[in-house]
């Protein structure tokens, strides 16, 4: 028979209490460290968590806090795609500076800029940005379905099909009213003179920008129309001014009128033939303060020919760089509304998975220093349209006036 020494007993049984209170212990503070770990320890399975160098001042704790509750609380969980919440996250990221043209574009989206610059693409033919945190087309496109529906430049979109356009990005704004052609979309519009909303249904097409149009006038006055600043603007604007000088006028009238710009290079080009060699043509003003000069190549061919420029609401971006260039620097007459206002320069850069951000790295200003973006060029020449009709087809009262204008000169 076996005797147990009490106080042996009670050491066995003190050691046995520790070993399990320490046991317990330390499951007890893996459990708690592991639930209060730092929320970025929680989104498994994430390359690049941490903050390049230059950014590790920045507290990122909150943004990882969201996403992990996002993922251990969110219903319907197979239905979280972390590809789409860093894309959200970006463009959240851009939206915040309050500038409409910073914005990151999705691989969707980065594709469908570059079919823009190419003048090519599916959609209803309409530029439109954000003017005072509204929705707005800039201008209708020369024989696409927006004219043809009746889309002027300065509507206001409130809704696209059935959702509203408040507070919608300007890239998803694009995206929803561009499809495949033949299909229709719903674009409510807001018209200054009205006060009444109406729906215009619009049926897609493929769009090919047209870029200028000629037309000789009587008493030796010849009209250029230019519509867009594209890659072919340039060209096809030396074959105007051939044409011009093959003529027997003696007079130019340029229009901008719903011309929503384009390429810098092109505007400056352009502007070339109206102005002496070294010129600044443009002043492109930089966050730090210093400025890049744009001058003229000094075309000059029609520096001594009488001109004026028509311009609207939807006359913008290069088009403002333009008519302000040569209001500025040869004293040209601005005929018809007030432009649009959008005079800022945006550096696409390329990023990683196709996509790519649209970042505003600067502000045009005109050769005597008139700052352009969300300001516009007030022209010389007011010319109001009746608000309480529609015009006739033949009828275009700032035309009329930019012929009587120059033919003064």
């Amino acid at each position: 028979m076996i005797h147990f020494d009490p106080q042996q007993i009670k050491r066995v049984s003190a050691i046995a209490a520790a070993l399990l209170f320490l046991t317990a212990s330390f499951a007890i503070g893996t459990w708690y460290g592991y639930a209060h770990r730092p929320s970025v320890e929680k989104v498994l399975n994430v390359a690049g968590q941490k903050p390049p160098p230059p950014l590790s001042a920045v507290d990122f704790t909150l943004f990882w806090e969201a996403w992990s509750r996002l993922e251990d609380k969110y219903v319907d969980k197979e239905k979280i795609d972390r590809e789409k919440l860093v894309f959200g996250a970006i463009q959240g990221l851009a939206k915040s500076l309050g500038d409409p043209y910073t914005e990151f574009l999705p691989p969707a989206e980065t594709k469908q800029f570059q079919e823009d610059i190419k003048g090519s693409f599916s959609g209803i033919g309409a530029e439109i940005g954000i003017r005072k945190g509204i929705l707005t087309v800039i201008a209708p496109l020369k024989n696409t379905p927006a004219e043809r529906a009746g889309i002027k430049a300065g509507d206001k979109i409130i809704k696209i099909n059935d959702e509203v356009s408040v507070d919608m990005a300007l890239d998803e704004a694009v995206r929803k009213i561009r499809g495949p052609k033949g299909t229709e979309v719903r674009l409510t519009i807001l018209r200054n003179s009205s006060d009444k909303t109406r729906e215009f249904k619009i049926i897609r097409d493929t769009i090919r920008v047209q870029i200028l149009e000629t037309e000789e006038k009587p008493d030796g006055v010849f009209v250029i129309k230019l519509h867009h600043f594209t890659e072919g603007a340039a060209f096809e604007f030396r074959k105007a001014v051939q044409e011009f000088f093959a003529s027997d006028s003696k007079r130019v009238v340029l229009d901008l009128r719903n011309n929503p710009g384009g390429f810098l290079t092109v505007s400056v080009d352009i502007a070339s033939w109206f102005i002496a060699p070294g010129e600044v043509v443009a002043r492109e003003r930089f966050a730090d303060g210093s400025e890049d000069l744009y001058r003229s190549s000094g075309y000059r061919l029609l520096e001594k020919t009488p001109t004026v420029v028509l311009v609207n609401e939807g006359s913008a971006s290069a088009s403002e760089i333009v008519a302000g260039a040569l209001r500025d620097l040869r004293g040209i007459k601005l005929v018809g509304m007030k432009t649009f206002g959008k005079g800022s320069v945006q550096e696409v850069i390329q990023l990683p998975k196709d996509s790519s951000l649209k970042v505003t790295v600067a502000k045009w200003l005109t050769p005597k220093g008139e700052e352009i973006n969300g300001k516009g060029l007030e022209p010389d020449i007011k010319v109001e349209l009746p608000k309480d009709k529609e015009l006739g087809q033949e009828e275009d009262p700032v035309l009329e006036k930019g012929i009587e204008v120059v033919k003064g000169l």
